[in-house]
């Protein structure tokens, strides 16, 4: 039903038809081949690489997370992987004060599914623990937590809840599409006074370049060729902008994010101004966990009329991601997370 902690099991192509959580897990490629040569070894079983409210996260588990990555770029992704792992124990320390109990009987079926599913594919489940660096408590913990996730959602969405959320927000499940560049000033860099003000500023920029380039057509040029060289312009000063000061690396493409869709792809604040603009609309500065955003839409495709009952499970999986966005928003302010210095 929804994705989580797969991005291990995912190698050999157990996920599919097994119980999991929280949507943005799936999105992750599988491992690296074991026999990379570049691969470092595995941290120390007992290296902690975070606490959050005193609970450890092993170097381990981020070494796993590391394994769909070339080594080369670890030490870049090792952040982003690192907090995934923190707003995971956040939700599941959440959901374990709600006292939401999964049968063990249920964590042992997931386990055996496992275990055909590995032997289906010509490979020893001990060995495939191996591989990941797993044990068979890992396995069982990440299953408790999944199934403690799956069973919260389908108790909070309701078939009202989730309609109401399709009748809402239907261009996020009707394929609708945009096409947009932005510039990213991450607030590591700066706080988010700086931020916006540094946005604001190159808001101004790119509109009064467009502006510059415009006064120069001949005096007599209609009103269609104005708008074609207005749009030109705004996207050259955009993209010349982005790769200047952009701190995302679609700076090399001029800020440009292709095309995506309302949601799945996107976290939710960047989605939702993205859509809210017109074509060469400029937004204002957008906060998202990354830094602030400065968008400009380029193009949108509308999406076709569906019914909920044929989309009923993609609402249900970006009813779980919202749910989660909402628990880490609430809950990650009042914890003591404790991040160790990377060895």
């Amino acid at each position: 039903m929804f994705a989580r902690f797969w991005f291990w099991i995912g190698v050999i192509g157990l996920a599919s038809g097994l119980a999991s959580a929280q949507p943005v897990a799936a999105q992750a490629p599988p491992p690296a081949p074991a026999k990379d040569p570049e691969m470092p070894p595995p941290p120390p079983a007992n290296a902690i690489a975070a606490t959050v409210n005193g609970q450890p996260i092993l170097e381990l588990a981020v070494f796993r997370g590391l394994l769909r990555e070339d080594p080369k770029k670890w030490a870049t992704v090792r952040k982003d992987v690192l907090n995934y792992l923190i707003d995971n124990l956040l939700v599941d320390q959440y959901l374990t004060q709600l006292k939401i109990a999964v049968d063990p009987k249920d964590v042992e079926e997931r386990v055996a599914q496992i275990q055909a599913e590995a032997k289906k594919s010509g490979m020893e489940f001990s060995m495939l623990l191996k591989r990941l660096f797993l044990t068979e408590e890992d396995l069982r913990r990440e299953l408790t937590g999944a199934l403690r996730w799956d069973k919260f959602v389908i108790g909070q969405g309701s078939d009202k809840v989730l309609r109401e959320m399709f009748d809402k927000n239907k261009n996020m499940f009707d394929g609708s599409q945009m096409h947009a560049r932005h510039i990213l000033i991450a607030t590591t860099a700066a706080s988010a006074q700086e931020a916006q003000l540094k946005l604001a500023s190159l808001r101004k920029q790119v509109q009064d370049e467009a502006a510059g380039e415009l006064a120069k057509l001949p005096p007599g040029t209609d009103n269609l060729a104005r708008e074609k060289e207005r749009m030109k312009a705004l996207d050259r000063a955009f993209a010349a902008a982005a790769m200047k000061e952009s701190s995302c690396p679609s700076k090399a493409q001029g800020g440009d994010l292709g095309w995506f869709p309302r949601a799945g792809a996107m976290v939710e604040p960047f989605a939702r101004a993205a859509f809210a603009l017109k074509p060469y609309e400029l937004s204002d500065p957008v906060a998202t966990e990354f830094g602030y955003h400065l968008i400009m839409a380029v193009d949108a495709k509308q999406g076709t009329e569906v019914k909920f009952e044929d989309v009923k499970p993609f609402v249900q999986e970006v009813y779980g991601e919202r749910l989660r966005e909402a628990i880490i928003a609430n809950y990650k302010s009042r914890s003591k997370i404790e991040i160790q210095a990377a060895k």
